[in-house]
């Protein structure tokens, strides 16, 4: 049996060619953003928002909602510690989901059946809109007076 890894790294420029390869937001991939207050001043387009402080109360929706995706990215400021976190909650959950569904008795295929990707966006939405700021096919409702100020 070999070891899957929960999930897996994804670079801006990946995502930038994934959302601009003509695949379907919410039914080919889904970008997931556990951002909090600091959402404001743009973000992914089609993402879909998940707060953090909110998320182990709607993981059940965002499961039923995403099930059949092959390509979950998820992401806050910079992903490292919300984006990741939600996407080993995720991923921890789904599997115990789909083990809980499968019959113990039945025999099991040497590849599992589902093949969903789970990704954490290497360097959040920070790296992200300081690449793809300017793209309209990448990031709305970007404000320069929130990204300009060096919070971030």
């Amino acid at each position: 049996m070999s070891f899957k890894p929960l999930y897996r790294y994804i670079t801006g420029k990946e995502l930038a060619e994934l959302i601009k390869s003509g695949k379907e937001p919410l039914k080919d991939y889904v970008v997931v953003d556990v951002r909090d207050h600091d959402f404001l001043g743009g973000n992914i387009v089609n993402c879909l928002r998940s707060p953090s402080e909110k998320f182990e109360e709607d993981l059940d929706g965002l499961i039923t909602k995403t099930k059949d995706v092959p390509k979950v990215i998820f992401h806050c400021a910079l992903s490292q510690q919300r984006g990741p976190k939600a996407a080993l909650t995720y991923s921890k959950r789904r599997r115990a989901e789909k083990e809980a569904a499968t019959d113990p008795d039945a025999a099991q295929p040497e590849q599992a059946q589902d093949e969903q990707e789970i990704l954490v966006l290497r360097g959040g939405f920070t790296e992200f809109q300081s690449a793809f700021k300017d793209d309209p096919e990448l990031v709305e409702k970007w404000r320069k007076e929130v990204w300009g100020s060096g919070y971030f």
